[in-house]
């Protein structure tokens, strides 16, 4: 997804946000220019800080800046950023140099939650070079984001619930409920009707956090109000599988 991130003579620089980049739990993530290690951050009392380790890619230096934000989502489960001092990453900004890396290193800055987790994004911002002489074409800026969990004092897991509801216009949704006091991770699913073959596989590599509903919209939908369907969901705490009646 490309957002407008300024405009000037020499032509437009386009903003790439790759902040959902950990579908398969993989230990890296690459983002074009760099590769990043680990894919998210998890931080406790008893673990205050951790590193990432950035690898440029290519033949030309890069400038990356850092970016941290509280993370929550909303009721219809779009990512919320705001601002933070919870956090310190350093250094803020730097300069990959050709095929090198870099350290960063993620403290916590405040108490850890008793009870709840607490969740962050940090943002890697990679800052375009200067356009050479009579540059007219496009520039392309990534922006990889980063998740940053801290445990609270007492261990603490997600709470999943499952619908699959009809909608009007003939389709599906799967809507997942988590209730606990951690987050996780859906990668995909697949819906079968009972003992049949499965009419629908996807890949969502979506974030739920505590206490957040989020809804997924199946197209192919060959379910009625009333059917029986078994769930099948990939998820980074490992396999769940489920029986449900349409609704």
């Amino acid at each position: 997804m490309g957002y407008p991130h300024s405009q000037s003579p020499w032509g437009l620089a386009l903003l790439f946000s790759l902040s959902g980049v950990f579908v398969n739990f993989s230990e890296k993530a690459y983002a074009g220019a760099f590769a990043v290690t680990p894919v998210r951050v998890t931080l406790s009392a008893r673990h205050m800080s951790d590193s990432l380790v950035l690898t440029n890619k290519n033949d030309s230096e890069t400038s990356v800046q850092l970016e941290l934000f509280a993370w929550s989502q909303d009721r219809e489960g779009k990512d919320v950023f705001t601002p933070t001092k919870d956090l310190l990453a350093t250094p803020p900004i730097f300069t990959l140099q050709p095929n090198g890396t870099q350290v960063v290193r993620v403290g916590l800055r405040r108490p850890q939650n008793s009870t709840d987790e607490l969740t962050y994004r940090l943002f890697l911002q990679e800052l375009p070079p200067p356009p050479k002489p009579n540059f007219t074409g496009l520039q392309v800026a990534l922006r990889m984001g980063i998740p940053v969990f801290v445990l609270p004092a007492n261990p603490v897991a997600p709470a999943l619930t499952w619908q699959l509801l009809s909608s009007v216009d003939g389709k599906l949704i799967l809507k997942a409920s988590n209730a606990g006091k951690a987050h996780i991770q859906v990668a995909n699913f697949i819906i079968a009707p009972q003992e049949a073959t499965p009419f629908a596989r996807q890949q969502v590599a979506s974030y739920l956090l505590s206490n957040q509903t989020r809804e997924w919209v199946v197209k192919n939908n060959t379910l009625s109000v009333g059917a029986k369907a078994h769930l099948t969901i990939e998820t980074d705490v490992g396999e769940i599988q489920t029986d449900l009646i349409v609704e």
